[in-house]
């Protein structure tokens, strides 16, 4: 059986992209302990991650605020002779949801662990609205092209063939204005200072069509 010998057939492409500010925020809390002995170093560790774990706690809600662990690591340290002198480990407590000053707040009065990171996100409902937007405009170019490119060879209208549709969102640099750790006495009872940026959601539709002769309704 022999292929199908396409005729009359473009590839064409189109994209739609809504901006839109990041409504979900991510603050990493941290510490770090050394020593001679490696218990007494996880046992500080623990010491600091539990106080702050249950200040956060109190203050959690769902989607609006929600506290997990992060990483957690523990390992030696080496002298010039290859042998351990010491211990050094760190612990993390990630904050995340939607209200801000909740979160903000939450952190500047956490005292036994420091701000290591802040970043800016989608929510899922907000990137799948955005997306809805952006694939409605994609979509609609599409087949405006497609028309466009059909009428230009001469021909009435046309059939769609394949397409693909794909969605990505590329985040603006947030500003984040972050105080110095040295700082960290002077943020008692404080929310901590920060500024999203926006994150522009793009959908590329892909794939072909038949141009056809007889007018047809795409």
């Amino acid at each position: 059986m022999q292929p199908e010998r396409l005729q009359n057939v473009a590839q064409l492409s189109a994209s739609g992209s809504v901006e839109v500010q990041q409504d979900l925020l991510s603050i990493s809390m941290t510490t770090t302990r050394d020593g001679a002995d490696a218990g007494t170093v996880q046992t500080q560790l623990k010491q600091a991650l539990d106080t702050a774990l249950a200040q956060a706690r109190q203050a959690a809600m769902p989607e609006q605020m929600e506290v997990r662990t992060g990483n957690f690591s523990l390992y030696p340290r080496y002298n010039k002779d290859g042998k351990i002198n010491g211990w050094q480990g760190s612990t993390e407590l990630v904050l995340e949801g939607k209200d801000f000053p909740r979160i903000t707040s939450t952190a500047g009065k956490i005292q036994t662990l420091t701000m290591g990171n802040v970043s800016f996100a989608l929510s899922r409902e907000q990137r799948a609205r955005v997306e809805g937007q952006a694939q409605t405009q994609a979509i609609e170019r599409f087949k405006a092209k497609a028309g466009e490119i059909s009428r230009s060879f001469g021909f009435a209208g046309f059939t769609l063939r394949e397409v693909s549709i794909n969605a990505n969102d590329q985040g603006q640099s947030p500003r984040p204005r972050m105080l110095a750790m040295s700082a960290k006495s002077d943020m008692n009872e404080s929310a901590v200072p920060v500024e999203a940026g926006k994150s522009t959601v793009m959908v590329n539709v892909s794939g072909s069509v038949q141009m056809v002769a007889q007018p047809v309704r795409p």
